[in-house]
């Protein structure tokens, strides 16, 4: 286990309003991008974006209808809105921060993420510390 809530970093959640520019400037530092992928469940769109030595970037941005990113782009067209941390077992990983004295709000439940192969993700608020996505670790 890396730590006590049995994280360790995956990628970091880039929200913009549009992704033209993010898009252009990930590709100049070398990144390897995904097509855009709807993710329903989330109603958003995604970009994976990849480099042999730099961190994983999700690009995430708006569909056609307002969506969870409404709120969050009202005063930036751009923001790292989340960080992403890979877990073996969302639900263990929740309970530790908690038994660690974190404040945790759950946002979405665990959820198949089309982005990642189906695996489960979760969203949760820890106070004074951000939003962060839950992902399950491959098998």
């Amino acid at each position: 286990m890396m730590n006590g809530y049995g994280l360790s970093f995956h990628h970091f959640g880039l929200a913009v309003r549009t992704p033209v520019r993010a898009v252009h400037f990930a590709g100049a530092l070398g990144y390897n991008l995904s097509a855009p992928l709807l993710d329903v469940s989330q109603n958003v769109n995604l970009i994976w974006c990849t480099h042999p030595s730099m961190p994983a970037i999700e690009i995430i941005f708006p569909t056609e209808t307002a969506g969870p990113l409404a709120s969050v782009l009202q005063k930036s067209d751009s923001l790292i809105y989340h960080l992403c941390y890979e877990c073996s077992d969302i639900g263990q990983s929740i309970e530790n921060m908690i038994g660690g004295g974190e404040r945790v709000v759950q946002i979405v439940p665990p959820t198949p993420a089309p982005l990642f192969d189906g695996r489960e993700v979760a969203f949760v608020l820890i106070k004074g510390f951000g939003v962060v996505e839950l992902v399950r670790a491959s098998s």
